[in-house]
């Protein structure tokens, strides 16, 4: 029998389902789902699982675009005792082949069209199920017929899912999620981000990117909210569905929202039916944000800072807030506990930059199979992030850049991000990136890669920058590319951009 006071994450649909029986629960496609049918539907996905030959402890990955499907993989694997592995679906070969591995993944599950990436892999062997559209799918079972009765007994101390770090700068860490961690994840969002069941959201980005499965999708099936699910974040078409559907809140990051307000159909659109915007996974251009707030003044803005180690999110900067500190990643939530340290661990000044580091029932438990990787972030009773920020005497952070991206040059210390932002307020820029190079003089070159939506010539965008920006801190080089290397959820993959340019 299953302890009656643990919280698990099949738990929130069970109860929701109580609570909410006919509601619309998702939307996706043309199938839309009551929380009624989203409860029964998990219990069929956890017992068609099941009989795939895993057992509890088992690893499930699933590799796929979003779909309603994807979800009920991640709820039916919850319910069954088993640990989800969310693969990123733009990967292929070796990267593919390292998580897969790594994990130790008895089954993939995958959308038809990605299942050959699985199966071709040289070094792999290991079973794969379609996700849907096949009879014989998860969704197919999940659809349609009895409910079993379930014989599996699942703890909030459970593992719930492998979360994989971005790997930007080295292979990626399967962080250790369980049902506990997340459950507190859940209620801090709820919180933080005054998610409600009028919201009518919308979901764009990638599910199995951590934070519009736990930042936004299950807490807003937890307060029943009516959810909106899209295969594939396209601009045109988000645009379209707010302005005709009246969608009030949505979650976009950074690199979406750089395509959305640069988009030809953004200044025609009617988008005043949003009351909240969602931003994070990677720093948002300051001009972005500006755009979106002249377009819809009445907009709460809400920047959500965090990592996969702890859910993800870590702090926000509410809407209330946006005005006297638009730089802030603001205050932690619910359940976390924050420091900004030096690097003999001692709390910094206010003003001053350290890294920050955290305590919480959300933290994972480490990193799967990697003890020294785990040993090195989980020191002296704290989380250390990697993050570099500066903390005010309220509390509040500024994220001044990854530690490892902060650039050494000439023995001074410059952050990429500060450098970014001078260039992309050039109107001819539509991204930008930059990163340290070895330099024989200063040890490392601030080192400029564009992407340009108009023609502009380099000393142009130089000289911009010398505007804007001490001397030391003005791009050695600037390299004009078509496209910056990007994981799904947003983050630009600065070790593949350094590759590039010293190649």
């Amino acid at each position: 029998m299953s302890d009656m006071r643990a919280s698990t994450i099949d738990g929130i649909i069970r109860r929701s389902a109580r609570a909410f029986g006919s509601r619309t629960a998702l939307t996706f496609a043309d199938r839309t789902w009551t929380y009624t049918e989203l409860e029964e539907a998990t219990t069929r996905a956890a017992t068609h699982l099941l009989s795939l030959g895993v057992t509890k402890g088992d690893r499930v990955a699933t590799l796929g675009k979003n779909s309603d499907a994807y979800l009920l993989a991640f709820l039916g694997c919850a319910r069954a005792g088993l640990v989800h592995v969310p693969l990123n679906y733009n990967l292929t070969g070796v990267e593919l082949e390292y998580l897969v591995a790594q994990s130790g993944a008895s089954l993939v599950l995958a959308d038809p069209e990605l299942a050959p990436r699985v199966t071709d892999l040289e070094e792999v062997e290991v079973p794969v199920r379609a996700l849907r559209d096949a009879d014989d799918s998860l969704l197919s079972a999940a659809r349609s017929g009895e409910v079993p009765a379930l014989d599996v007994e699942v703890g909030d101390g459970d593992l719930a899912q492998l979360l994989y770090t971005s790997g930007t700068t080295s292979h990626p860490k399967g962080a250790m999620m369980t049902h506990r961690a997340l459950i507190h994840q859940y209620l801090g969002c709820l919180t933080a981000l005054d998610l409600s069941a009028d919201d009518e959201p919308l979901h764009v980005m990638p599910l199995y990117h951590s934070a519009q499965m736990h930042v936004f999708l299950l807490p807003w099936l937890a307060v029943g909210a009516r959810s909106t699910l899209l295969e594939v974040p396209d601009p045109a078409d988000i645009l379209q569905r707010i302005e005709r559907d009246g969608h009030r809140a949505f979650f976009a990051a950074p690199t979406l929202s750089v395509a959305m307000t640069n988009h030809a159909d953004f200044a025609g659109r009617d988008l005043t039916s949003l009351t909240k915007a969602y931003y994070g996974a990677s720093i948002m251009p300051g001009p972005v944000v500006q755009r979106l707030q002249e377009k819809v003044p009445e907009l709460g803005l809400y920047n959500c800072f965090g990592q996969s180690e702890m859910g993800p999110l870590c702090t926000v900067l509410r809407p209330e807030e946006h005005a006297e500190r638009p730089d802030s990643a603001g205050r932690p939530v619910l359940f976390t506990e924050m420091r900004v340290v030096d690097a003999e661990g001692a709390d910094v000044a206010p003003g001053e930059l350290g890294e920050v580091v955290y305590r919480s029932p959300q933290l994972c438990e480490g990193y799967w199979e990697k003890p020294e990787a785990t040993a090195e972030a989980f020191r002296d009773g704290w989380f250390h992030s990697g993050d570099l920020v500066q903390v005010d005497e309220q509390g509040y952070i500024t994220v001044v850049d990854r530690i490892k991206d902060v650039i050494n040059s000439g023995g001074v210390l410059i952050a990429s991000r500060e450098v970014e932002d001078a260039l992309f307020s050039h109107p001819a820029v539509a991204e930008a990136a930059v990163i340290g190079t070895p330099d024989e003089k200063w040890v490392e070159a601030v080192t400029a890669v564009v992407v340009l939506k108009e023609d502009v010539t380099v000393e142009a965008l130089l000289e911009h920058a010398r505007t804007r920006l001490a001397g030391f801190k003005v791009p050695k080089a600037v390299h004009v590319i078509e496209e910056l290397p990007k994981n799904a959820s947003g983050k630009i993959l600065k070790r593949e951009l350094r590759e590039c340019v010293r190649g």
